[in-house]
């Protein structure tokens, strides 16, 4: 069994297929997905999807790029959004320094607001990171991350972040880039990182894995992010199936089937 950690089946673009979508994930022995929220004003559609569907929970969250929300989420209000039993976890937050999008300061905030609020709460968080390695762990250590717990969502970092991020008692979640050919320092992390500390995930409607590269994701395609976890651990799909959804269960322990 697998469970896809970081989803959005939310979204418009999956509204028409549903039911053909979760007939697919049924037969790549997908059980559940996590729906991660990137906006305010995406909350309710999310919380609501979750509420409709089984095997699926939302994350509430202010993606670090996103900038049409009519205003700042406070630490408050992310608390009092995340006492719905479906919500699993605070995120997706964290920081996008490639995109350029928001000044640096301003993601920095964000970020530290939500991570007080997963404290607070007592969720853990779904980090988003991109090209901002230092200053996402700097944010992670001196707010106490390690109080709440995180996983380090569809990781395309180093080593050296990698271990870090354990250390600080965090996950590390492998996405379709992983099957990627140019991927070669995400394998290699997917390779070594402990069996305790791993998620799988789609993000999807992105990052479709190959063969399916450049076309719409769906989370029946994590059964292919597994698949090439495990060929890089040199172990079976379903050792790295258990290990990882064991590990989802670890971390999200709201989250039940």
């Amino acid at each position: 069994m697998l469970i896809d950690s970081h989803s959005h089946i939310d979204s418009d673009c999956f509204a028409d297929m549903l039911p053909e979508l979760f007939e697919r994930m049924k037969k790549a022995d997908v059980a559940g997905t996590l729906i991660a929220g990137c906006s305010l004003h995406e909350y309710e559609r999310g919380l609501k999807f979750t509420q409709e569907h089984a095997n699926t929970w939302y994350a509430v969250g202010v993606h670090p790029s996103t900038h049409d929300d009519p205003h700042e989420a406070s630490i408050e209000e992310l608390v009092e959004l995340s006492k719905p039993e479906k919500i699993v976890a605070i995120g997706e937050c964290g920081l996008d320094y490639y995109y350029e999008e928001a000044p640096y300061d301003d993601q920095k905030e964000r970020f530290a607001r939500h991570v007080e609020a997963a404290k607070i709460a007592k969720l853990p968080l779904i980090i988003h990171s991109r090209d901002a390695k230092e200053d996402t762990m700097d944010i992670l250590r001196s707010h106490g991350a390690d109080q709440c717990g995180f996983v380090l969502h569809c990781f395309t970092s180093d080593k050296e972040m990698a271990r870090a991020a354990l250390d600080l008692g965090g996950y590390i979640s492998f996405s379709g880039i992983v099957t990627f050919k140019n991927a070669a320092q995400i394998q290699d992390v997917a390779s070594w990182v402990p069996e305790d500390r791993f998620l799988v995930e789609t993000d999807c409607p992105y990052l479709a894995p190959i063969p399916y590269r450049g076309k719409q994701n769906e989370p029946s395609y994590v059964r292919l992010v597994a698949e090439k976890v495990a060929s890089l651990r040199g172990v079976s799909l379903d050792e790295v199936a258990d290990a990882s959804t064991r590990n989802f269960f670890k971390l999200f322990s709201r989250a039940t089937l």
